[in-house]
């Protein structure tokens, strides 16, 4: 797992995590608009890396790679962890685990694990992957078809179509797998004072199980609805507004 960093030199320390069927630079346009007040830390998830190819691994296994990273850098406290979808499921396990203290947490419709019989759970998985592996074999204009809830440029489909040449079936299989089924403790008792859940109006039929999940593992969770958008769509196609609404989450907590 390769990590990027940007504005080392602040002090207030930001933690990214992107969704799926992207890379990292998923915060492209993110990145300039906070870099010169917070040091960016942002991982380049297994499967998702083109610095080291491999598979996607875990959910569990990536939130405790990324506090070994955080805790072998000396780094025991951050400012802010934001993870989008799967990056959401990440952040979620991350917090749970309870290693790094932080100060403010953001889900931005982030998946939580199904509370179904395991059987139902393998149906999903594999409904969830005959899908998107269809769209890796059938190209953009399959996509174009998929991706509706937000106007995305023929430049945001090509990079998409690009992502699932990149990614392996394996990738697709375990990222589905992992993120509708990861585990959390039984207990649950993170020290983080502010946790944010975010969705778009759009989804909120979708989000309703995960943010039923959410305000039962993380009781004073605080809501966030987005109008004009659609899952996942604010990196890139509002970055002003996240990076302005990671800093009021950030600032709200002092």
């Amino acid at each position: 797992m390769t990590i990027h960093e940007f504005g080392k030199e602040n002090e207030k320390i930001v933690v990214l995590i992107h969704p799926a069927l992207v890379m990292w630079d998923y915060f492209e346009y993110v990145i300039p608009l906070m870099q010169d007040r917070y040091h960016l830390i942002i991982p380049a998830l297994p499967g998702y890396d083109e610095d080291m190819p491999g598979d996607f691994t875990s959910v569990e296994k990536i939130a405790a790679a990324l506090a070994d990273w955080l805790t072998g850098k000396g780094i025991t406290e951050i400012s802010c962890i934001y993870g989008c979808s799967m990056g959401g499921a990440v952040a979620a396990r991350f917090l749970a685990d309870n290693r790094i203290v932080v100060q403010n947490a953001v889900m931005d419709g982030g998946i939580t694990p199904y509370q179904f019989p395991w059987i139902v759970t393998r149906f999903i998985a594999i409904r969830d992957f005959v899908l998107i592996y269809i769209g890796k074999l059938g190209g953009i204009r399959l996509l174009e078809k998929a991706f509706t809830s937000d106007e995305y440029s023929e430049d945001d489909l090509k990079y998409i179509e690009k992502m699932l040449k990149f990614i392996s079936a394996g990738t697709i299989w375990r990222t589905f797998d992992s993120c509708n089924n990861y585990d959390m403790p039984e207990e649950i008792l993170t020290d983080c004072p502010h946790i944010e859940y975010w969705y778009a109006k759009t989804e909120a039929k979708a989000r309703k199980r995960d943010i039923e999940y959410i305000k039962k593992q993380f009781p004073k969770t605080v809501l966030r609805v987005f109008d004009d958008i659609g899952h996942g769509g604010l990196a890139a196609l509002k970055p002003e507004l996240l990076a302005s609404e990671l800093e009021r989450a950030i600032f709200s907590n002092l």
